[in-house]
């Protein structure tokens, strides 16, 4: 386990029981999230290659336009 992970826990060990659970259930999700990106990009292994040309390719034939988060 790295520092900064024992660090954390170390922090969340104070917290009450139901912001450590919260906690954790939030931990586990992105893990799992995680383990469904990789799982779908390993069924297609050129698929995000793939994807990053195509975007590359309307960036320079000036079909995108840079994001403006006060429009989000």
């Amino acid at each position: 386990m790295t520092e900064l992970l024992e660090y954390a826990i170390s922090r969340l060990e104070n917290l009450p029981d139901d912001e450590q659970d919260a906690i954790a259930a939030m931990i586990l999700e992105e893990i799992e999230d995680e383990r469904r990106w990789d799982e779908a990009f390993a069924s297609y292994p050129d698929l995000l290659a793939k994807l990053a040309s195509e975007a590359i390719a309307e960036f320079h034939a000036g079909k995108t336009q840079e994001l403006d988060p006060e429009k989000l």
